[in-house]
């Protein structure tokens, strides 16, 4: 299975679509007309409030939306104080852009408001946090406000989105590269596709919710009535998911169980990415990592019913700033396509080789390197036992430097005892 570990590529390009001509027309209904098409700046107006246990009810019923940021207390540091005021701007920058949306943006100093922190079950500092009709959900993006933006949008659109025609088919379709699920319904009064719309809320916006009451878009996507096919990506079949009707707790259930994805495409959005794992680096956009992305594909159409595999790709383009890093980090060459198994906690990694990119590997030459791994024959431990290596060569060179010193000094011991005679 393949699945999403973040910004979502294809729905992301379209919000980002989205949101600039949203930008535009809210610059353009305030703003002179030659400064129409600029990028919004903070206007100085502040919009982001510090929530406290009095004014909390207030607030709630307010908004439809509440984000919260969970902070530490402000330091005397000067440092500490610039870091706090970035994220304040940015927040409200967010709270500028979106507050014809009805989202309100306030700040939990967790030492004033220790108590309602713990009421809202808040522990990590530093944290951003949404309310949501009784729900919390934890916000793991980069912390920008573009990123930002096109999270709440989600977040504020309805959890299930109806696919009714072939256009709207032709749409579900093009999204392949993270999970999707989608049920055929009788109508919007049905109690089951209720329980799907509920079922559909504890994975906003990280996974997709799709519905059709139409027969003949059903009958195209092999849907029986109550029926639920849950998309993995990449994937060209929906698994079904078994014994229909279905309640709202038996989908989260099922979700939750197979939401593991054999090749993940990695977002800076999951804080708590940590272990042993499978890394492939490639550029979709050149045409040699496109053709191992197809052949990573392949792969993991083949080993979608092993548990044990998954594999995050990373494609270079979208983390510019980071490209130098890794190569230094992992000592590869990200010009060309590249898989290894790396220990995200000290960095240690192993790397396929791969000759050049006239000569990638073919599915069955990658999947016998990923059972070595699995098996543990390939680990990051090789890589300290070759620097172990490397070392008692070293020693071994400075052993071998002694005893030809010695035999030198023989020499020199012989040639006097010559001269003595």
């Amino acid at each position: 299975m393949i699945s999403v570990l973040g910004t979502e590529k294809q729905d992301s390009s379209q919000m980002k679509r989205i949101y600039l001509l949203v930008v535009g027309l809210y610059l353009l209904s305030f703003s002179r007309a030659e400064e129409g098409l600029n990028f919004p700046t903070y206007d100085g107006k502040d919009r982001v409030v510090s929530l406290s246990e009095k004014n909390l009810k207030q607030v709630l019923k307010r908004y439809d939306l509440l984000c919260l940021y969970y902070h530490e207390p402000v330091s005397s540091d000067k440092v500490a104080q610039k870091q706090f005021q970035l994220k304040e701007i940015v927040l409200e920058l967010v709270a500028q852009v979106l507050e014809h949306k009805n989202i309100g943006f306030v700040m939990v100093d967790s030492r004033k408001e220790a108590k309602l922190a713990k009421r809202l079950g808040f522990s990590e500092e530093g944290s951003l946090y949404v309310l949501k009709g009784g729900r919390t959900i934890e916000f793991d993006g980069e912390f920008a406000a573009d990123v930002l933006v096109e999270f709440l949008l989600d977040l504020i659109e309805d959890p299930v989105e109806i696919v009714n025609n072939k256009l709207e088919v032709q749409a579900f379709e093009r999204i392949e590269d993270q999970i999707k699920l989608l049920g055929f319904f009788k109508n919007e009064d049905s109690e089951y596709y209720k329980a799907f719309q509920e079922a559909a809320e504890h994975f906003q916006p990280y996974i997709k919710f799709f519905a059709t009451f139409d027969k003949g878009v059903a009958k195209k996507l092999s849907l029986k009535m109550n029926e639920v096919g849950f998309y993995e990506p990449f994937m060209d079949e929906p698994s079904v998911i078994p014994n229909k009707p279905y309640t709202e707790e038996e989908l989260v259930e099922f979700v939750k169980e197979h939401q593991r994805g054999n090749v993940d495409i990695f977002l800076f959005q999951e804080d708590d990415l940590n272990g042993i794992h499978i890394v492939a680096f490639a550029e979709k956009s050149d045409p040699d990592g496109y053709e191992f992305l197809e052949i990573l594909k392949q792969v993991a159409r083949d080993n979608t019913d092993n548990p044990d595999l998954s594999i995050l790709w990373i494609d270079p383009d979208d983390f510019p700033l980071l490209v130098a890093y890794w190569e230094k980090t992992f000592k590869i060459d990200l010009f060309k396509p590249q898989i290894g198994v790396v220990n995200v906690t000290d960095a240690d990694s192993v790397w396929m080789e791969i000759p050049d990119d006239d000569d990638l590997p073919t599915a069955e030459e990658l999947e016998d390197w990923i059972e070595d791994v699995l098996s543990g024959k390939i680990n990051t431990e090789d890589d300290d036992n070759e620097d172990e290596d490397d070392d008692g060569d070293n020693d071994n060179d400075d052993d071998d430097d002694d005893d030809d010193n010695s035999d030198e000094d023989n020499d020199d011991s012989d040639d006097d005892d010559d001269d003595d005679e």
